[in-house]
Formats: structure tokens, C-alpha cells, sequence
């Protein structure tokens, strides 16, 4: 007789005990009856003694099997525990969420305490997405973006998160220079700030209808920097409404003009193949957290 733990034999014997039948315990453990049957016998072979006190149709246990049984039930419900907890540390792993610097330094961050805060289990992990640069959503369960037009990826899902509108911003001392001037007219002469594509200026400057655009000036890669040189005075930028919203609201921006340019494009939330699978819960979370504090926060 081998001196291994026959433990499926265990647990059907417990099942057994704590279900009063043979039936019932085959029923919890989705097996059939005949194979309860067979592996109380295997037990019962493996303790060279019976089990079971054989008189009528329910099985009574024998006393030195009764106590065995009530070992096995705190065994098995701690083993159960332990399961359990080693399930939820798995499930723990963090939840990747990619965005683009703007969204990340100007509306997610200074936010993130709140998400935290309402979902204290969830780990969260924050990471760059570079514009114009695709995303691996083999790494990343969601990401923000920026795009002309709702992105249309195979097995990504996308929603629209914020309008793309920008406008014309400087520092409230660089707009104190122009005085009584019409800003329209006068903006050109503070200086005009240039992200990667000059031609959104260029735009800007034909729907004020006031022909082309001076020769570019500065030229800043990346929004965050740019944003920077606007709140540092040092000329005109075009911004996203959206992400200086709070510059707009404190006073550290003014706009100079309700005319806006690149309607067509908006802030995206996506998310990948992992956030339906694995990380469901977590990703809904998130994403009905992101979308409350759009709607009812100060974004």
C-alpha cells in the first residue's frame, strides 16, 4: 500500500460526512456516485479498516471516522483560505495605464490621489504613450491618446474622452503688454510659441482672417513644454482647452481668443485585450472612475 496521502479519497470522504450521503457528495464534487464509491473503498483499503458502520441507506460513520472527518474540514476549509488569499495576491498585479504626457502631467495625475483613494486595492501603474507611436496593449490594459478622429484598432476599444479645441493662451503679464489692443490684432507682436506642426497657427490665423502667420518662433516637441514656455512668458501658444483648463480657471493662463482650431481632433481613452480578460474588474473601475471625474470634476 503506498504511504502517499490518497487525498482525493479525503476529500471525498469529508464531502461524504458533511453531506450525510454518498449522492449529495458526488453532486459538490460534479462527480458520479459509483466514483464516491470507489474512492471511500480505496480509502478504506489505504486505513486497512472500514470507515463506514454498513446499516440502512445513509451511512453512519464509524467513531474514529467521525473525528477524522473533523480534522479534514478544518483542514480543508484553511487550505481553501489559503487558495483564496494566493487568488487575490494574482489578481493584485497592477493595473497599466498609458497616457500621453499631456493627459498624464495636466489632468490624470493631479487626479490620481481620488482614484487611489476610492480604490485602495487596486494597484495602479502609470507610464508614458508617445504621440504618433503605437501601443502595446500586450503590456498596457489602457491608454490615453490623442487623435484625428476616433481610433479604429482591431480588438481595441475606444471611447471619446476630451475635445482636442485649441486655443490661443499666454501669461498674464505677457497679455498685460498688449493694453488696450484688440489681442486678435495684436497677439502676433508677444510672440508665437510652435508645438512640432506649425500648421495649426497657420489655420488659426485664417480663421481670424488675418492672412499668413508670422515666421515660426520657438518650436516645442512636446505639449508639457510647451505649456511651460506659455506659463513662463515667453509668447503665445496654441493649447488644448481641455488640458489647461485649471491654468485658465487659477489665472497662471488667459486666453486671448474664443477662435479655435483642430476640433477634429480629441483625447481617447482605448483599452487592449487584457483589460476584457484578466483585468476586468480593475480596468472597469478605472474607466468608470475616469469618466466620472470628466463629468462631475473640474476637467
Amino acid at each position: 500500500m503506498s504511504s502517499l496521502l490518497p487525498l482525493n479519497a479525503l476529500r471525498a470522504f469529508e464531502a461524504v460526512i458533511r453531506n450525510g450521503s454518498f449522492s449529495a457528495a458526488a453532486d459538490e464534487l460534479c462527480v458520479t456516485q459509483s466514483a464516491i464509491s470507489h474512492q471511500i473503498r480505496h480509502l478504506e483499503d489505504w486505513f486497512g479498516a472500514p470507515l463506514f458502520l454498513r446499516d440502512g441507506n445513509r451511512p453512519r460513520p464509524a467513531p474514529h471516522a467521525e473525528d477524522l472527518a473533523r480534522t479534514l474540514s478544518l483542514s480543508f476549509g484553511e487550505i481553501r483560505a489559503a487558495c483564496q488569499r494566493a487568488k487575490n495576491r494574482r489578481i493584485s498585479q497592477p493595473l497599466v495605464v498609458a497616457a500621453i504626457p499631456s493627459v498624464a502631467v495636466c489632468w490624470l495625475i493631479p487626479r490620481l490621489a481620488g482614484f487611489r483613494k476610492a480604490h485602495p486595492a487596486i494597484d495602479i501603474r502609470i507610464i508614458y504613450a508617445m504621440h504618433g507611436h503605437d501601443i502595446d496593449f500586450q503590456d498596457v490594459h489602457l491608454a490615453f491618446v490623442f487623435a484625428k478622429g476616433m481610433p479604429a484598432l482591431p480588438g481595441i476599444g475606444a471611447e471619446p474622452f476630451l475635445p482636442g479645441d485649441s486655443v490661443p493662451v499666454c501669461s498674464p503679464a505677457l497679455a498685460a503688454r498688449l493694453g488696450d489692443a484688440d489681442p486678435v490684432q495684436a497677439m502676433a507682436s508677444l510672440g508665437l510659441l510652435h508645438d512640432t506642426d506649425p500648421s495649426g497657427w497657420q489655420e488659426w490665423f485664417d480663421r481670424a482672417g488675418l492672412g499668413d502667420a508670422p515666421p515660426p518662433g520657438p518650436v516645442f516637441e512636446d505639449f508639457n513644454l510647451l505649456r511651460a514656455a506659455a506659463l513662463s512668458g515667453q509668447g503665445v501658444a496654441l493649447c488644448p482647452e481641455a488640458m489647461i483648463r485649471q491654468d485658465l480657471e487659477a489665472g497662471h493662463l488667459i486666453r486671448l481668443s474664443r477662435i479655435s482650431v483642430l476640433e477634429e481632433y480629441g483625447y481617447y481613452l482605448l483599452w487592449g485585450p487584457l483589460a476584457a480578460n484578466s483585468m476586468q474588474a480593475q480596468a472597469n473601475a478605472f474607466r468608470d472612475w475616469v469618466f466620472a471625474e470628466r463629468d462631475g470634476g473640474s476637467a
